[in-house]
């Protein structure tokens, strides 16, 4: 990812897209989980190389994470000013009044009503939304580098939704980051993201410029992502869905893992693994048979939302 870059990955649910995001940051437990090989690079340095030390000193610092659910992400008996103080005084040597003063002014940059009363207030107290605004803050407290949004308008209706986008949009310009943006929603991928990675059973299958994945998907499964997806423009009898199911992966299939849900699967789909390789610049695509999309029915509803 570069500075100032949107990046989307997406993919069906338990595909790994938020086990990415829990690596990059090392919050995965270990046991049971394990890291086995492979890098994490943040500005030239491998965080798995990083001992747990220096790690809780990067977590926030220099890469933050807004979670899917809030109201489990925030403590319940602590109010969100002391939250926000907290993140503060363990990163930076101000003292609290200092911080608690950051803190309402973060609140303001999130467009938090009643910035200053809020900071008082628990977050059960707080709707959803808002207590959105409170994540956002607190990740961008300390202005990182990289700012990780794991599904950040679930469970908000469409205009808070709307709202909640915006303000990364504008947070993301106006500090330089780099968003990693995970979602299911491929309207707003469409809308806010520069590139985007298609993941499936723990593996990315394709990766382009947003318009070139909309306009020009090479791989099967990226293709049923989008058909699948309704439209305003058409009406239809019934969705279009993938046929088959995820594979177990303690018993993974022998080769292309989308093999078995795959209409163009050839023999050396099932006795060799694709490799993620540039088919063509820019697009990185794993599938031994790649389709053109010229056959298969085009989302026009997307460029509306543009």
């Amino acid at each position: 990812m570069r500075e100032g870059e949107t990046v989307a990955l997406v993919g069906e649910s338990g595909c790994g897209k938020t086990m990415t995001a829990l690596s990059i940051l090392k919050l995965v437990p270990d046991p049971p989980a394990k890291i086995t090989g492979g890098e994490i690079l943040l500005a030239g340095r491998d965080v798995l190389r990083i001992d747990e030390r220096e790690m809780r000193s990067l977590r926030g610092d220099r890469v933050a994470m807004v979670f899917q659910e809030p109201l489990t992400s925030l403590d319940p008996v602590f109010t969100v000013g002391d939250q926000l103080v907290e993140v503060v005084l363990a990163h930076r040597g101000t003292s609290e009044v200092e911080a608690r003063a950051l803190a309402l002014e973060v609140l303001n940059e999130v467009q938090m009503p009643s910035a200053e009363r809020r900071l008082k207030a628990y977050p059960h107290e707080l709707s959803c939304g808002l207590r959105q605004r409170v994540m956002i803050a607190m990740a961008l407290i300390l202005d990182p580098m990289l700012l990780i949004a794991d599904e950040p308008t679930t469970a908000l209706d469409v205009t808070i939704q709307a709202q909640i986008l915006d303000l990364i949009r504008v947070e993301q310009e106006r500090r330089k980051l780099a968003v990693l943006l995970i979602t299911h929603n491929l309207a707003v991928v469409r809308q806010i993201a520069e590139r985007v990675a298609v993941m499936y059973a723990g593996e990315i299958v394709e990766a382009a410029p947003t318009d070139e994945i909309f306009e020009n998907p090479r791989h099967p499964y990226t293709q049923g992502l989008l058909r699948s997806t309704p439209t305003l423009d058409e009406q239809r009898e019934y969705l279009v869905d993938i046929p088959g199911r995820v594979p177990d992966l303690r018993l993974p299939p022998p080769a292309c893992l989308f093999a078995p849900r795959c209409s163009f699967a050839l023999a050396r789909c099932w006795q060799q693994q694709p490799q993620l390789a540039d088919d063509s610049a820019g697009h990185l695509l794993r599938c031994w048979n790649p389709q053109q999309f010229a056959a298969i029915e085009r989302t026009e509803a997307y460029d509306a939302e543009r």
